[in-house]
């Protein structure tokens, strides 16, 4: 007779057959062995993104074709006026001295607005549109190979124009150069067979006296970027984004995103770059200070006249310009969007494809002079860092660490929004894109192998990974 311990006596008589228990044991240990699974799978399933904030507390609810122009929704009623003066600061519309209001354009210049360049507050205008007048915001920069750099590691300016060609001047002077540009169209094909086409564009400089750039001269295009979000950049810590650097590739997963380490002006030293088109500029207030110079010909306190000491403008105006950029907040995702299936797909491919590498999705920031930016976790989809977009996207110009294929991973919240707020604004550094899908066709260099994963995808997958771009 089968000999049952006390506690085996409390079960029912059917439970103690050994078959059965047997039978208990394989189900028990199947069932541990697919939770075990399950909670692997999860762990290498990508985290999508559920948060409609992509600026933190900052984010309002617009998607209307003011979406960019907003204040950060926690600013103090204080902060509020103050980014409504400072508004009118990014208006400013400047003339030659002297004059009542706003002189000191010039003598060479490219716009006499900050918000000529940044139209609404988002990315310049590649080529002039059917349905409008606007004008080409594009611009020129330019350096040579070799020579004395105007910071250190910064770029060697070329004579008589310096490190950026200035197509427009005051009366009694002559711009650098006259700059147009022609679209060249080449065509390739998704893995089904479907036909699509990229442009690229073709660039003539012509020197006053007919003559063209000498040909040791690097030129870079570049468009204005939007300006959105920009204190909520400024406000993540060095090390957070220095702890995304891979630039020897260690984890061998083919990205090796590099900072860029830059001049500060006023600081006299070395420091991480993180705007500007390859993360040339350390702030907001040395990058507002650049714009008013080598765009609008405007000195300042920070790059003043050549006795160092006077300027067309004074401090409290740079500091309203870059109040203005530091206080500007970031769209806020719509639920509908962010629980729409093809979104949710979309996101999951995102990932899968690997843009997510260099695409960082959320960030958290640290403290910061404008409290309303400080501490806030963010949804920027960058990780500010360099990366090497092969030959196709070069522009073949080193700008301090940043080598003539490298760019800064450009920040994608609120992109779904890039043609609402402007309509025919294009993408990439020099407009080239004129959608998004364009955009990823044109990725290559570390970005090749999800550039061929989104080429390669059923047409289902491509439209539900460009909707999702759309939704951010």
């Amino acid at each position: 007779m089968q000999a049952y311990s006390p506690s085996q006596r409390l079960l029912p008589r059917w439970l103690r057959h050994p078959v059965v228990k047997s039978l208990l044991v394989l189900v028990i240990s199947a069932a541990i062995a697919i939770g075990i699974q399950t909670w692997l799978d999860a762990q290498k399933s990508p985290q999508l993104n559920d948060d409609p904030l992509s600026g933190g507390q900052t984010s309002i609810v617009n998607r209307t074709s003011r979406a960019f122009d907003n204040p950060a929704a926690n600013l103090t009623e204080l902060e509020k006026d103050k980014h409504a003066e400072a508004n009118a600061t990014f208006n400013d519309v400047f003339v030659s001295a002297p004059a009542d209001v706003n002189p000191g354009l010039g003598p060479l210049f490219n716009n006499t607005s900050c918000n000529g360049c940044h139209l609404q507050n988002g990315r310049g205008m590649p080529v002039i549109g059917s349905a409008t007048s606007l004008k080409s915001q594009l611009l020129v920069r330019v350096s040579l190979p070799q020579g004395q750099p105007e910071v250190p590691g910064g770029s060697v300016p070329v004579p008589n124009i310096g490190t950026q060609i200035r197509d427009h001047a005051i009366y009694g002077y002559t711009p650098n150069a006259s700059v147009t540009v022609k679209w060249q169209e080449t065509e390739g094909k998704y893995g089904d067979g479907t036909a699509y086409k990229l442009q690229s564009p073709i660039t003539t400089i012509q020197l006053p006296d007919g003559r063209s750039l000498p040909p040791e001269v690097m030129t870079s295009l570049r468009q204005p970027p939007p300006v959105i979000g920009l204190g909520l950049l400024e406000a993540l810590e060095d090390k957070t984004i220095l702890a995304l650097a891979d630039p020897e590739d260690k984890n061998g997963d083919g990205i090796s995103g590099k900072a860029n380490m830059v001049w500060d002006v006023e600081k006299k030293a070395t420091s991480l770059g993180r705007f500007g088109l390859k993360a040339n500029q350390p702030n907001l207030r040395q990058q507002s200070a650049a714009a008013y110079f080598n765009d609008m010909g405007v000195t300042n306190p920070v790059f003043p006249e050549p006795d160092g000491k006077t300027s067309d403008i004074t401090n409290e105006k740079l500091i309203s310009a870059t109040f203005y950029t530091q206080s500007l907040t970031v769209p806020a995702r719509p639920a509908a969007m962010l629980n729409d299936p093809t979104v949710k797909t979309g996101d999951r491919l995102f990932h899968q494809a690997n843009c997510s590498s260099c695409h960082i999705q959320t960030l958290r920031t640290g403290k910061h002079e404008l409290a309303a930016v400080a501490n806030q976790t963010i949804h920027p989809y960058t990780d500010l860092l360099l990366h090497d977009m092969g030959a196709g996207l070069a522009d073949n110009r080193p700008d301090f660490l940043a080598s003539g294929t490298e760019w800064r991973t450009a920040p994608l919240w609120a992109i779904g929004l890039t043609h609402t707020v402007l309509p025919y604004s294009g993408f990439l550094h020099d407009g080239r894109a004129r959608t998004l899908e364009e955009a990823i066709l044109w990725h290559g260099g570390e970005a090749e192998k999800s550039k061929e994963s989104f080429r390669a995808m059923p047409a289902s997958d491509r439209a539900a990974l460009l909707q999702f771009l759309h939704s951010l």
